[in-house]
């Protein structure tokens, strides 16, 4: 087994050449103080986190008189967790948190999600949970549950999707029914609710996506609660854990069937308007998960790099002697690739957190947004893919844990949003609502990015040069959803080859040496992705 390592030097990079330093002064993170606060959770990720990840994946969860029992050693790993106060660095200092940006809130998703994404995918909720009851919740909604989620006895999750509402949420059956006194009550059932019971905290802030009004309303229909695990201090809400799911990965992460019978709630935001909250909750989750990508990408790499290097096969053609399969040209260039996807996928999620923090730049976000989760959630799986053949027999073989990477990073490409759906919200929407102004958004950014860049900008502007035009056939189109695929395709790499251009200009020499080919195989991705798409087009 080869442990895990924080990719620190890479995060505070991309964090160095994407964040509005002005923006996180505001806050009073620097340079120096953001990097001591990751180089004290990377410790803490390595040590206690990381140990719990594998015993964890073959142990898994279970079900044990109508509760959740989470593996052995995360209740200690959480207790560890809320003493150093991790679990409320995002959340406003008024409310018991330490108000840190977004972006590195990010980074140590990131680092926690590489250590063990089980334990993330449990603890992961809080940031978006908190920013939605600070939105949208009363005075009173506020100072109850903040607090609580802030000191770690609240863990939360999200309750959308049902058997038959998966992607469309207006088919959703779970009903909530105002009393005479004036409160409500949720009944129905919700699948594949993240951490929807475990033992980890005291206990559970749920979100509950309900129905308010009828089903010929759709989601105009659909309601936000809030609804506690317990309904007072020694009573348990009516909710029941039917059963927990048997996953091709994330083993240590219980994914629950939950069935709300009666239970007490209380809606947060305007009746009737539940989708519009959740969605403040989804895009922090979305772009959450493009960093789970990035993770698994980057512990893919570092797995695959480290065999390599030890791992000898052949001979030097000169001298004869033994050589490390990195030294053959295949290996190399697998080794390059991930290495690559990784970094181009946290620059693109870095630079989405910096632009969110400074709350001016909404319709670019919504752009941003499904090309970071998607891009970011299709590396990690091809890193994994990568981290397998490059280490041949052993990868396909539980010892070094590549293929618990792969089996892990799987579900990014699906959660969230499929990947393929993200596609259709860019082509079918994005390029149209509101005139287009976050399509035109996207294009602005891209262009000043490499205005006036010293280095070869030639492959950036004809990938927005197509990208422009590709933007102009889907806006004539009657049938977006054609081009969803490549449009999704040509806008990653847009966006990923802009940075990497206007980035070679700022690059130190010691920079320059450490991701020359990180910037190579940028290059030679987004020439690919253009000459593909360019061939389909003309040939549908």
């Amino acid at each position: 087994m080869i442990p895990f390592k924080a990719p620190i030097d890479d995060i505070l990079f991309a964090l160095s050449v994407t964040s509005d330093e002005n923006g996180a002064a505001e806050h009073g993170f620097d340079a120096e103080i953001t990097r001591e606060i990751l180089d004290h959770f990377a410790r803490f990720a390595e040590d206690v986190i990381a140990p719990i990840d594998e015993p964890g994946d073959q142990e898994g969860c279970r079900i044990e008189n109508g509760r959740v029992r989470m593996p052995s050693g995360f209740s200690n790993a959480y207790q560890a967790y809320v003493e150093q106060g991790w679990q409320s660095i995002s959340l406003a200092e008024e409310f018991g948190g330490q108000g840190a940006p977004a972006t590195v809130c990010g980074a140590i998703s990131e680092i926690l999600a590489g250590a063990c994404h089980s334990f993330q995918m449990v603890t992961g909720l809080v940031p978006g949970a908190a920013r939605l009851i600070a939105q949208f919740g009363t005075d009173d909604q506020r100072q109850t549950w903040l607090p609580k989620l802030a000191s770690g006895s609240h863990l939360a999750t999200m309750c959308l999707t049902e058997p038959q509402a998966g992607s469309d949420l207006s088919d959703i059956r779970t009903v909530a029914s105002p009393q005479q006194d004036g409160s409500w009550v949720l009944s129905g059932e919700k699948i594949f609710i993240s951490g929807g019971d475990q033992d980890l905290s005291d206990e559970i802030l749920h979100l509950v996506l309900a129905r308010t009004g009828t089903r010929e309303d759709g989601v105009r229909g659909l309601t936000l609660f809030l609804c506690p695990s317990h309904s007072s201090e020694t009573e348990r809400n009516a909710i029941t854990v039917t059963r927990i799911e048997e996953k091709m990965g994330l083993h240590a992460s219980p994914t629950c069937q939950l069935v709300f019978d009666g239970a007490i709630a209380t809606p947060i935001g305007p009746v009737g308007k539940g989708l519009m909250c959740m969605f403040t909750m989804m895009n922090h989750a979305r772009l959450d998960v493009a960093l789970q990508g990035v993770a698994h990408g980057t512990r893919a790499h570092h797995i695959a790099q480290s065999y390599a290097a030890e791992r000898k096969q052949g001979r030097d053609r000169n001298t004869g002697q033994p050589i490390a399969i990195d030294q053959h040209h295949d290996v190399a260039r697998m080794l390059a690739r991930q290495d690559m996807l990784a970094m181009t996928g946290r620059l693109m999620a870095y630079k989405t957190f910096a632009l969110m923090e400074t709350g001016t730049n909404f319709d670019l976000i919504e752009f941003l947004t499904p090309i970071c989760k998607s891009f970011c959630t299709d590396a990690g799986v091809e890193a994994a893919q990568i981290g397998i053949q490059v280490l041949g027999g052993y990868g396909y073989l539980r010892e070094y844990r590549v293929e618990q990477t792969l089996r892990d990073a799987r579900i990014c490409q699906i959660y969230e949003g499929t990947n393929g759906i993200h596609a259709l919200t860019l082509a079918g929407r994005l390029t149209r609502h509101k005139d287009g102004v976050s399509a035109k958004a996207f294009e602005a950014l891209i262009s000043d990015l490499i205005a006036g860049t010293r280095s070869d900008s030639e492959l950036a502007k004809q990938l927005l040069a197509y990208w422009q035009q590709m933007t102009s056939e889907i806006i004539a189109s009657d049938t977006p959803e054609k081009f969803a695929h490549d449009y999704m395709q040509i806008s990653a790499a847009t966006y990923g080859v802009a940075l990497w251009t206007e980035l070679a200009d700022r690059l130190s020499a010691d920079q320059t040496s450490r991701y020359e080919k990180c910037l190579a195989q940028a290059m030679e991705w987004g020439a690919v992705t253009l000459a593909c798409s360019t061939a389909r087009m003309a040939h549908p």
